[in-house]
């Protein structure tokens, strides 16, 4: 009795941790296509922007313009929808869109119906934005378990990850965020900011470009990087 219920909970304790795994896993996911950083030698990098967009969109344009980056922005389908005009000047000024669900919900034990309203909403939502390129996907938190991968494969769509997060889950001022970013960054590197919301992440954007072009770095949209 003593021995069946210690296999028990040990079989427990190895779902459990197998499931945390495959949730958080920024290098693999269970069916479809996962990138959290290109392998290449070439000295290229994609600035990616998570969530809103917010009322703050025309300052990001602006410090993205004046630093002359070309960025990739994954963007949830209920902000696309109350700030339409905002997804429309996101597309018009070059940058690519990405889809980051509608409700930035969590990603993980949801069904097959959940999954696909996230992501086609969203992909609605994009569409009435103008713009046309190619779109990738980025699961809120990082996390997916089973029915996100499976969806994403079977409709051929790549996940996109990060291998540079210098402002996640922490507060963390302008200076720090440079200077992780300019620790961590390599040859191939996606970098995640949330400058939507976080106005130190906004201020390190020039300082980061500056120093990364400085040592032969060039900024790519995520699918040209994809590419390399």
């Amino acid at each position: 009795m003593l021995v069946g219920t210690a296999l028990a909970l040990v079989l427990v304790v190895l779902l459990g941790a197998g499931t945390y795994f495959l949730m958080n896993s920024r290098t693999y996911q269970v069916a479809g296509r996962l990138v959290d950083r290109v392998d290449t030698a070439d000295k290229v990098v994609a600035l990616t922007l998570d969530d809103g967009p917010s009322d703050n969109a025309p300052e990001v344009l602006k410090v993205l313009a004046d630093a002359g980056i070309p960025a990739t922005f994954y963007l949830n389908g209920r902000d696309l929808a109350a700030r339409p005009e905002a997804g429309r000047a996101i597309a018009a000024a070059g940058h690519e869109i990405g889809n980051h669900t509608y409700n930035h919900r969590r990603m993980v034990f949801v069904s097959d119906e959940t999954v696909r309203a996230e992501i086609e909403d969203t992909d609605a939502e994009i569409a009435k934005t103008g713009y046309r390129g190619p779109i990738t996907f980025r699961p809120p938190y990082g996390k997916k378990l089973f029915a996100l991968p499976g969806y994403l494969a079977e409709h051929d769509r790549t996940t996109v990850m990060w291998d540079v997060e210098p402002d996640s889950g922490k507060i963390a001022t302008t200076d720090e965020i440079v200077g992780e970013t300019l620790a961590k960054v390599r040859p191939g590197s996606i970098i995640l900011l949330h400058v939507m919301s976080n106005p130190d992440s906004l201020a390190a954007i020039p300082r980061i470009a500056a120093r990364l072009r400085a040592d032969g770095y060039t900024f790519l949209p995520v699918s040209q990087l994809l590419t390399r």
